[in-house]
């Protein structure tokens, strides 16, 4: 999209109407395309072809777009393209999948700051043009330019929560509803001032200013344990800027098209991620639930109580035994890249006659579907995913349950406790199988700061130390059995 968007920069010549006609139909086959791509996205099955036909959908409308563009303006488009998809490559290539969540964050933030410099550009553009600039324009620059830096600084501060650089405890701000809510008003204002004063360069300059501000003031009270809401959210956020901008330059349809389905996408899912959590979207940008991730201490006994530990050896013998097995991953099977390690294990039960599935909450790991991305990255079968609901109407049946890194959403405190933060979130009810083996590093908090209560029930045993290292472990010991 943000290559896209540099190419409506350019200014476009007026065209013959068969011209502007086959623009119109690649534009629309465009939108199919995109339509079609989000919806393959539904299932893990289908969503690497769904991403690919988005794709071709994009580049279909970025040729378009180049086709009518102004030959002088198209080599730098071009060039810009190359330079930035060449950035962008490097980076994605290079980078691990357990800063793959930073990454969505960074890109989201880009999508907002490509949509500002692009309603810039129109700014500028009607500042030095004798016509009288259209007011349904100017206030939508000021509506691009408002959520585009929103999601520029919002999204540079969720990615430095997700990359530890910032905090991922929430951070207080005094009066926060208030700063928010005036910086929400006082926006508004300077859109307003910015149509009556033809497009003043104070209001769009105090504009963005004030948005850089209002995105980090929105992000920085955002617990760790809210960041995959925050990251859907950003990502909603980046393309409402997109289509805002889609009407400004000449009104646009696939920008104003391809922005709406991002918008509309990221807020059904931020609507999604916040029911998983049984939180409204209010409550999670306000309340300031969470904490840092914490390493906790390394013995088996915290606060009083004491947690039975296991070696791999034992878990090797009870799984041998056992039937059925369920494995819940979380974000330390990121942290130790121990995907490939799980699979294997689920291989080599498969081979003893054992029933293996996965329990995958909605909101585990640190962006919305992290741990199907690395579960299909380790060429896990699509059919042995379940989703929450899934998973719980299967656990009491299953002889054990292996949680891998996974916290707050397997913390039977969100049935039990009251009193807790994470009261009332739907959970994997891990500790109504069988047996529960959790293989984590330490007894420490997750990132809603609570205590585990599931590392001390009658059914748990706990497996200490890196996650990969433990599971090979594992794997070796069944094999010797």
């Amino acid at each position: 999209m943000n290559v896209f968007l540099i190419a409506q920069a350019t200014p476009t010549p007026t065209a013959d109407s068969w011209t502007d006609a086959m623009i119109d139909i690649a534009y629309l086959a465009s939108a199919f395309l995109f339509i079609y791509g989000l919806k393959w996205l539904r299932s893990p099955k289908t969503a690497r072809k769904g991403n690919a036909l988005a794709a071709a959908g994009m580049l279909l409308a970025v040729v378009a777009t180049f086709f009518a563009a102004d030959p002088g303006a198209l080599l730098w488009a071009i060039a810009a393209m190359i330079v930035g998809g060449g950035i962008g490559a490097i980076h994605a290539a290079r980078v691990q999948m357990t800063q793959m969540p930073q990454m969505v964050a960074l890109f989201n933030g880009f999508g907002g700051l490509a949509s500002t410099f692009v309603v810039v550009g129109e700014w500028i553009k009607i500042n030095v043009s004798d016509g009288a600039p259209r007011n349904d324009a100017l206030a939508m620059i000021g509506l691009s330019a408002l959520i585009g830096c929103v999601t520029f600084s919002g999204s540079l501060i969720a990615a430095g929560k997700l990359q530890g650089v910032v905090s991922g405890a929430p951070v207080r701000i005094p009066g926060q509803v208030f700063i928010n809510g005036a910086a929400l008003l006082i926006s508004i204002a300077l859109i307003v001032a910015l149509v009556v004063t033809g497009g003043a360069g104070w209001t769009i300059a105090a504009l963005i200013a004030l948005a850089l501000v209002f995105g980090v003031t929105l992000t920085l009270p955002i617990g760790g344990a809210d960041m995959p809401v925050m990251v859907s959210l950003l990502n909603s956020y980046s393309g409402l800027a997109a289509a805002a901008a889609g009407f400004v330059v000449d009104y646009n349809k696939a920008l104003i098209v391809s922005g709406a389905l991002v918008g509309a996408s990221g807020l059904i899912l931020t609507a999604i991620m916040c029911k998983a959590m049984n939180r409204s979207l209010a409550n999670v940008l306000f309340a300031g639930v969470g904490g840092a991730d914490s390493t906790g201490d390394s013995g088996t006994t915290i606060e009083g109580r004491t947690a039975k530990s296991a070696d791999a050896d034992d878990v090797a013998i009870l799984l041998d035994s056992a039937q059925r097995v369920m494995i819940v991953p979380g974000y330390g099977m990121a942290v130790a890249q121990a995907q490939h390690a799980v699979r294997e294990l689920a291989d080599e039960l498969k081979k003893r006659g054992v029933t293996v599935v996965f329990g995958v909450h909605p909101v585990a790991g640190r962006m919305p579907g992290h741990m199907n991305v690395l579960l299909a990255e380790a060429n896990v079968p699509y059919e042995q995913l379940l989703d929450l609901d899934q998973a719980n109407a299967e656990i009491e049946s299953c002889d054990a349950a292996m949680v891998i890194g996974a916290n707050d959403v397997v913390n039977p405190a969100a049935r039990t406790d009251k009193s807790s933060p994470i009261y009332g979130m739907p959970i994997i009810d891990v500790d109504k199988a069988g047996v529960c083996f959790v293989l984590k590093r330490s007894l420490g908090a997750g990132y809603a700061g609570v205590q585990n209560d599931l590392f001390f029930a009658d059914r748990t045993l706990m497996v200490f130390g890196d996650a990969k290292q433990t599971l090979q472990n594992v794997i070796a010991a069944l094999i010797e059995l």
